[in-house]
């Protein structure tokens, strides 16, 4: 008798557990079938649709050599300004060991900033940049250890400006004698020069640029050199740390290759051991409000002359008069309120029409225009690009006036009858939903 009433107490265990598993099972089919609805909320911003070109770097500058052998012992760091016969390096018998010594919590510091800044900027395809970074770090250690009292023969800087201690042959170059070969990055070398190592007469030891006035030099196609034309002066990103600077806007040609010249009086430190600068010419950004391209569904409306117009008596709201026939064929008009999304001139035909939700009439109806004979027959459509505004818990249609776009967003104007302001809340994906849905 117990085996029996136990076995039955465990059958309907196992049916609970299986509707509840049953159960479960549905809703989590459900929830994947289902359309997940993704927000957005409404912000001021900008895009750009501006091209990108690797570009030249070209300043005044001049690789100094030394005058004898030795070993070199630099006093300054890379990219230090300096004034005129200010002293640059030693050179001397004597190699500048550094002996083990307990970093202080300065030259952590100078060590955690370096590592920093090579980790934002960080490029996988630009393997000159690993060297940079090891470099600088060596500039730091080789601080640490007191050259000052190393003896030796003194080099001072000819001019004001700031070291370097890196060449590549390109110092010299004027944009005169440009060719091909000179923007192939490919082949691009660049001799890091701060490496403590015994030199040779006439070998570099540093590089001086003299004047903070560069400028960058870009191959450009007929198509370009014809939308650069006319300007003077162009914004120009850099996309290596985001900044951007203004600079004067110049165009040559050397032998059958057109180039685009621009300089700039300030921002050369920044850059001034980079040869090749990856640039945006910034030519078109467009401001507004910025709303997602997948956002924008389309909507069909009919469209109205804007004569037949009219207003309520009782309250003063917008709508239309409607003809309307009883079953003895009696004629008489009702007034519709309705809302005017949009007021336009059609193409080829100067009458004004107005855009009107087609779930206010249907096709057939007639309008007559107030004070008139005048008679409209509904049924001519045209369509409107909006969005899926959602702030009160269901869609609602709003349109809108696109100013740019590119492949993700758009720009649109705000401030327009019927649209959208900032801070709105609307449907990311406009396809997955329809009007008056409601989503919470």
């Amino acid at each position: 008798m117990f085996n029996k009433k136990s076995q039955h107490m465990i059958n309907i265990g196992r049916m609970i557990f299986g509707i509840l598993f049953l159960y479960l099972l549905i809703i989590i089919i459900i929830y994947l079938k289902s359309n997940h609805l993704a927000f957005y909320r409404v912000t001021s911003g900008a895009i750009s649709k501006n091209e990108t070109y690797t570009a030249l770097a070209m300043r005044s500058e001049q690789v100094v050599n030394a005058t004898t052998e030795g070993y070199v012992n630099y006093f300054l760091n890379d990219n230090s300004k300096i004034a005129k016969n200010g002293t640059v390096c030693k050179i001397s018998n004597t190699k500048n060991v550094l002996q083990n010594k307990t970093l202080n919590s300065s030259d952590l510091a100078d060590l955690h900033c370096i590592a920093s800044r090579y980790s934002q900027s960080f490029d996988g395809n630009d393997f000159n940049s690993v060297y940079d970074f090891k470099y600088s770090l060596d500039e730091v250690m080789l601080n640490i250890s007191d050259s000052t009292k190393i003896s030796g023969m003194i080099c001072t800087a000819d001019y004001d400006g700031i070291i370097a201690y890196s060449c590549d042959g390109y110092e010299y170059l004027t944009p005169e004698q440009l060719t091909e070969e000179h923007f192939r990055t490919k082949f691009y070398k660049k001799q890091h020069l701060r490496m403590n190592e015994q030199i040779s007469e006439g070998d570099p030891i540093y590089r001086l640029i003299k004047s903070e006035t560069w400028s960058i030099v870009i191959p450009v196609t007929d198509k370009q050199t014809a939308s650069l034309a006319s300007n003077e002066k162009i914004q120009v990103k850099f996309l290596k740390d985001g900044k951007s600077e203004i600079g004067q806007l110049d165009l040559f040609v050397v032998g059958n290759q057109r180039y685009v010249r621009i300089t700039f009086t300030s921002g050369m430190i920044r850059y001034c051991n980079e040869r090749f600068l990856d640039v945006e010419l910034v030519k078109k950004t467009k401001y507004g409000l910025k709303i997602p391209i997948f956002s924008i569904v389309t909507k069909e409306f009919y469209t109205v002359p804007i004569s037949l117009k009219t207003f309520s008596e009782k309250d003063g709201k917008v709508g239309f008069l409607q003809e309307i026939r009883d079953k003895d064929g009696k004629i008489s008009t009702s007034f519709i309120e309705t809302t005017l999304y949009v007021e336009d001139v059609r193409d080829g035909n100067t009458e004004i029409v107005s855009y009107v939700d087609k779930n206010t009439f249907h096709d057939g109806d007639v309008l007559i225009q107030p004070h008139s004979n005048t008679r409209f027959t509904i049924g001519a459509t045209a369509t409107l690009n909006g969005v899926y505004c959602i702030n009160k818990g269901y869609a609602v249609f709003r349109k809108i006036s696109i100013i740019d776009q590119n492949k993700e967003y758009c720009i649109i104007e705000s401030g327009t009858p019927w649209g959208i302001s900032q801070y709105d809340y609307i449907v990311f994906y406009g396809s997955n939903i329809k009007e008056k849905d409601i989503l919470y």
